[in-house]
């Protein structure tokens, strides 16, 4: 079947919009879902977490390798399509078992996605034009979540797992439709007399280790990623606890009826947090050279040290508008730097070993959640909420510090322009 493909760059809008769509109808009712219809104890919400977390830091780095090995279009497509099953298997049953499942395939394809899916991007549309399309990728994912989160609500109101069945059924949709149309024209597989041995795997891996050894920015960007990890299990986990446990929600003038406030309110504050960041993304594109690394590292900096001071308010607040607002800047702050971190830390790493540099971050960063969410929940379990989330806000503060010593480290381009070796400049 001779079946036209479509545009990189058009092609990874068009993934981002609709994985973003599809994610924030999901996850607009999964934490009620889990808590009102599942039943789910504090403690097996902690696992669940835990049992996502540990498949991804099991197979980040196998699933980044096979990525660089084999291909990156088919690893996006599988990881998109294991995705969803997850999904739809804890919309459909809602058993504590069959959540613990579902994070598998989750944590499955989130391993096969990650890595993957910015190599293929960096690749096909050229390390020049990286960053402006993580830019507007953002944006067009800031905008299309939006309209997810309206969809979640109007669905969540007649029955809490609908968005999570709906959200599920177009990330496989979308899979079938990446089989068709995704290209792949400028990823140099390993030679197939290669494919058959795990040797190449092993070999690709080394690569890339070396590499980070080699260069000291690059494991401080893996440093990051850690202490990223283990703030944000907490944070994620307990954030929504929180305002439903600590706080009166205000009535509402439109008829709303018991279990359907927590999600009208959630979706209001999630629609605010949208417009938000989509309005600051927009003024980081047009005014923020990505070339300049120095620049990035100071507005990640400054973001975090924001993060910090946005969670320890949240934490303490004394009414429900407080809270509210210190969430949004939080959320605002963690979910703003995002293309810019990609952005600069693409620039440090050579395009043969790149999806599996990217796996070695994510795979860290999972490693921080295992290692600091049952922690900080146990504090928050035993102690108060409140205290746990003051934990986080502290735990993450040794990121300023390695951001700040990121800064000084110039790119690949930098310090190898004599080689031979592909390198991003975005």
């Amino acid at each position: 079947m001779n079946t036209k493909r479509l545009n990189p760059y058009r092609l990874y809008l068009i993934l981002e919009g609709l994985t973003s769509l599809a994610f924030a109808m999901i996850f607009m009712t999964s934490m009620i879902y889990q808590v009102s219809v599942v039943k789910l104890s504090p403690l097996q919400l902690v696992l669940v977490g835990t049992m996502l977390e540990s498949i991804v830091f099991i197979f980040e780095v196998p699933t980044g390798i096979v990525a660089d090995v084999y291909s990156r279009r088919l690893s996006v497509i599988i990881g998109i399509i294991l995705t969803g099953l997850g999904f739809m298997t804890e919309g459909l049953f809602p058993y504590f078992g069959t959540i613990l499942l579902a994070q598998v395939g989750w944590g499955l394809g989130a391993t096969f996605m990650s890595g993957a899916l910015n190599a293929w991007m960096v690749d096909e549309v050229g390390e020049n034009n990286a960053g402006p399309a993580f830019m507007r990728a953002a944006q067009v994912g800031q905008l299309t979540g939006l309209v997810g989160l309206l969809a979640g609500v109007i669905f969540g109101s007649l029955r809490i797992n609908l968005p999570i069945i709906l959200g599920s059924s177009l990330l496989i949709l979308l899979g079938g439709f990446l089989a068709l149309f995704m290209p792949e024209t400028n990823f140099k597989p390993t030679p197939r007399e290669d494919r058959t041995t795990w040797q190449n795997m092993t070999h690709t891996f080394k690569n890339g280790a070396k590499l980070v050894r080699m260069r000291p920015a690059l494991m401080t960007f893996l440093g990051i990623s850690f202490i990223g990890g283990l703030y944000s299990e907490g944070f994620d986990r307990l954030r929504d606890a929180h305002l439903l446990r600590n706080f009166s929600f205000p009535d509402l003038t439109l008829p709303v009826v018991g279990d359907l406030k927590p999600v009208v309110w959630f979706g209001i504050i999630n629609v605010v947090g949208m417009l938000m960041s989509a309005a600051v993304t927009e003024v980081l594109r047009r005014r923020v050279n990505t070339r300049n690394e120095r620049l990035i590292s100071r507005i990640l900096l400054t973001s975090d040290a924001i993060m910090i001071v946005g969670i320890l308010s949240y934490a303490w607040a004394g009414s429900f508008a407080v809270a509210v607002g210190a969430l949004l800047l939080a959320r605002l702050m963690r979910t703003l730097p995002g293309p810019l971190y990609q952005t600069w830390l693409n620039q440090h790493i050579d395009s043969d070993v790149r999806a599996t540099v990217l796996s070695m971050d994510s795979q860290l960063n999972a490693l921080g959640q295992i290692a600091g969410g049952p922690a900080v929940g146990a504090v928050g379990s035993y102690i108060s909420i409140r205290a746990a989330l003051t934990i986080s806000a502290f735990i993450l503060s040794p990121g300023l510090y390695l951001y700040h010593r990121a800064g000084k480290y110039k790119s690949a381009v930098a310090t190898e322009a004599t080689t031979e070796v592909i390198v991003v400049t975005a």
